[in-house]
């Protein structure tokens, strides 16, 4: 399934829907205007902006999402590898772990899921 693409804004918008969903437009409203200093009206566009595009469903006032917070960031970090590395996710760990700092605990946490990758994909 193609994941849509979802612009900043409207993701910030996703992240307080997945966060509070199924919610009531009016109530989405609100929390858009709370945390995003949105006006309804802009609330109201991007509910039916997202709506046509196949990333939420709005029946009866109530909003729910059809696309998960995993697949979006997923469909971003793979436009990122593709559009930036290449498509080499070596050349983006490489590009990250340059110029970020990883704790030791990030490093076996990332370590961990390799290996339960590897496992999990393994011919053997």
């Amino acid at each position: 399934m193609h994941t849509p693409k979802i612009f900043e804004s409207e993701y910030r918008f996703c992240l307080i829907l997945w966060e509070h969903e199924p919610v009531k437009s009016s109530e989405l409203v609100r929390l858009c205007q709370e945390q995003l200093g949105w006006k309804p009206t802009t609330t109201y566009t991007v509910i039916k902006r997202l709506s046509e595009r196949g990333v939420l469903k709005n029946e009866h006032t109530i909003v729910t999402s059809l696309v998960s917070k995993d697949a979006i960031q997923a469909s971003e970090i793979d436009e990122l590898v593709e559009k930036k590395f290449e498509g080499s996710l070596p050349a983006f760990v490489a590009a990250f772990t340059r110029h970020q700092r990883i704790s030791d605990q990030e490093i076996d946490e990332i370590q961990k899921m390799i290996d339960r990758y590897r496992r999990e994909n393994s011919n053997g």
